[in-house]
């Protein structure tokens, strides 16, 4: 019995080799405020139809995986409390009971390579906790075992995010800058933290994908996207409320999968919204740049 269920748009187009971008569904349900969330995807669906990309939302629904849901399934997801925050420790049992899911970035890199789905494009992704509680996001994981290339900020400033780099370079997940050889750090574009490899745009960075899995390599691709530098916060304001908002969950216990909405809601109330309008800048930001690798992709594969 398959859980997969692929949209008959979808399904054409990568039928077709046509270019097709994953786009995660906890951006909905958990990563930003209502009627924002709602606002945000549906954007980032228009951005890539109109680069004749074909956007391909992911959710849970009626124990299913759905590769591609429609707009009043979005709008379910942004404003119903009974949304489960899906990862790998619980995929199976919200599809045996049939439960409303949003997909995490772990999640949805299964969903998309087990579809077909070369290109994902998502906010931040997650990595290892600052502190020493060993806390450390199954995105690690999926990277280091799942072939799809993953279009992002960089790593959720609220994380550690040298350690997350040490933990992907000992996981063998290339790290591609994109017009940028210092790795981004979500909210801000980076400071000191230097790349390896570097690519100019989105052909020389398709190829860089595509050479990765054609030589026999199959862990999962990072693609850091800076944020737009007149988008980008204050580096200042971003650690001391990180800082700040720490304090205040471990005072409150706040742990696991309830840390990062609370760190993201209360940073964003103490830097008086900026950290919120530049988390929505660099998630369209990367959708567009996914978008056009995908196409490059396409194009290569299509030869």
């Amino acid at each position: 019995m398959s859980i997969i269920k692929i949209s008959d748009e979808i399904q054409e187009a990568l039928n077709e080799k046509k270019p097709v971008v994953a786009l995660e569904s906890t951006l909905i349900s958990h990563g930003l405020p209502s009627p924002l969330n709602v606002d945000v995807a549906l954007q980032a669906e228009s951005i890539l139809r109109e680069l004749k990309v074909v956007p391909a939302t992911i959710a849970l629904f009626d124990g299913y995986l759905r590769i591609g849901i429609s707009q009043a399934e979005i709008e379910l997801l942004g404003s119903s409390d009974e949304v489960t925050k899906t990862s790998f420790n619980n995929l199976g049992e919200v599809i045996a009971n049939k439960s409303l899911g949003a997909t995490t970035v772990a999640s949805t890199m299964f969903a998309a390579y087990r579809s077909g789905i070369k290109v994902f494009a998502t906010g931040g992704i997650g990595g290892v906790h600052r502190g020493s509680d060993g806390d450390i996001s199954a995105d690690l994981k999926a990277l280091s075992d799942i072939p799809v290339a993953v279009v992002c900020a960089g790593v959720k400033s609220i994380l550690d995010i040298p350690k997350t780099l040490e933990a992907l370079e000992t996981l063998g997940v290339p790290i591609i800058g994109y017009k940028t050889n210092v790795f981004p750090e979500f909210w801000t574009q980076g400071e000191d933290l230097k790349l390896k490899i570097v690519a100019s745009g989105s052909e020389e960075a398709a190829h860089l994908l595509n050479t990765h899995w054609e030589i026999g390599l199959t862990t999962g691709q990072l693609v850091a996207v800076p944020i737009p530098e007149e988008k980008a916060v204050d580096q200042k304001i971003v650690e001391n409320s990180i800082t700040e908002s720490l304090s205040e969950a471990s005072a409150a216990g706040i742990t696991g999968n309830a840390i990062t909405p609370f760190l993201l809601t209360k940073v964003a109330d103490a830097s008086n919204g900026l950290t919120l309008e530049a988390n929505v800048d660099l998630i369209l930001n990367n959708v567009q740049v996914a978008g056009e690798i995908a196409i490059q992709m396409a194009e290569t594969s299509s030869r």
